[in-house]
């Protein structure tokens, strides 16, 4: 994987917030070589707090992170929760107060999120992450964290073989939202604050074209969703821009009896989901019913974006209506070249580094596992949006 190195770099030249006397200084984004997306920020002089930043800093920011559709601060570790659901929330001024993006879905003792996190308890918006146990964080006495691995949620899982040969996977490519009666979140911010040995790494393999990466050890994996229409053949893209996707309700309880395929793509289909009848009470208008194809406000380009896990019906321009198993192959079969190694960046994370990630431009992923007694502590904020994302023809 590409180290962050010194490539050429963009200078955004900028006024300072009230509380900096340098108005010198500058806001600069500096392209992650070798990525097909990303950028790493460097925040005017005496700037530690990035919600903090005066609105024309601000507008920068939030369009460098539209447009670099992942965005990674460096020495962040000791930036306070409430900063960043205020950074987080600063990101869609049509996003209220409310709490995480699918919190019921996350706590819900049937969901596959159940055992992901904590929430700080002073601001519950902020999700604790990682791995191992921790003791007096964030004013909690003892929390044990959990990091989610492929080996609970694949259909077939890696072997005993392949672990001990330093192999992982992509756990589930997805975008952060409930994806029923939410909206998706337009930013998701995630600061590593205790973080291993960055140096360690492991192997993705490519199954079906047996193509090789490797990877930082549990790095984040994130997909160019531009680079996913792009690809696409011109009749593709003429279906997926009139295509709506329809999630089932409550659907990380829906899938939670389900495994994925070994990509973490998709969910493989043999009846196992929840049935609709033993699902927690849900509304009609609740259905999230989005279209396949998001229009990025700030570069007008074009962003294939669905969470295939979750997909339950797709709705084609022809009238044509595929239904689970078809609405499943069919999404395998458009996002698949999406994953190729040349269209992800997979961040290794170091102490401090906050990203910031559009999560409506982008899909990410888990990746990796932990050796007993290595740990690993982040904190995650995302806040449903206020209105749903739309395509621009």
């Amino acid at each position: 994987m590409a180290a962050i190195a010194t490539p050429q770099t963009s200078t955004i030249t900028l006024s300072l917030p009230s509380d900096v006397i340098d108005s010198n200084t500058s806001l600069k984004f500096t392209p992650i070589p070798g990525a097909p997306l990303g950028a790493v920020v460097t925040l005017p002089d005496g700037v530690t707090d990035p919600s903090l930043l005066n609105d024309k800093d601000f507008d920068e920011l939030k369009s460098g992170l539209l447009t670099h559709s992942v965005l990674v601060i460096p020495g962040m570790e000791d930036l306070h929760p409430t900063s960043q659901y205020n950074l987080t929330k600063r990101m869609d001024p049509t996003c209220g107060a409310g709490a995480y993006g699918h919190a019921k879905e996350f706590r819900h003792n049937k969901s596959v999120l159940r055992r992901d996190g904590v929430s700080v308890p002073y601001q519950p918006q902020v999700q604790v992450l990682g791995q191992g146990k921790f003791e007096d964080h964030c004013g909690m006495d003892e929390i044990t964290l959990r990091h989610p691995t492929h080996f609970d949620f694949h259909n077939e899982p890696l072997t005993d073989k392949e672990v001990e040969d330093g192999y992982t996977r992509f756990y589930r490519w997805h975008i952060d939202s409930a994806l029923y009666g939410l909206s998706p979140p337009v930013c998701t911010t995630l600061l590593g604050i205790h973080v291993p040995d960055s140096t360690k790494t492991m192997k993705i393999k490519y199954e079906d074209t047996g193509d090789e990466i490797e990877i930082a050890q549990a790095g984040t994996a994130f997909m160019s969703t531009v680079n996913a229409f792009e690809n696409l053949s011109e009749e593709d893209k003429q279906m997926v821009l009139g295509t709506t996707v329809e999630y089932a309700p409550h659907p990380y309880i829906f899938i939670s009896p389900a495994r994925a395929t070994s990509d973490g793509l998709t969910m493989v289909s043999e009846g196992k989901e929840t049935p609709f009848e033993s699902l927690p009470e849900w509304e009609e208008s609740k259905v999230k019913k989005l279209p396949m194809v998001w229009t990025n406000p700030i570069t007008g380009r074009h962003h294939l974006q669905v969470h295939g896990c979750c997909v339950y019906k797709l709705h084609l321009p022809n009238g044509k209506v595929l239904e689970l198993e078809d609405a499943r192959k069919e999404v395998h079969r458009l996002m698949r070249p999406a994953i190729n190694p040349s269209n992800i960046y997979v961040h290794a994370w170091k102490k401090g580094d906050l990203a910031l990630f559009h999560n409506q431009g982008v899909l990410h992923s888990v990746t990796g596992q932990f050796a007993p007694g290595e740990r690993r502590l982040m904190h995650q904020c995302n806040i449903a949006s206020g209105i749903d994302p739309v395509t621009t023809l």
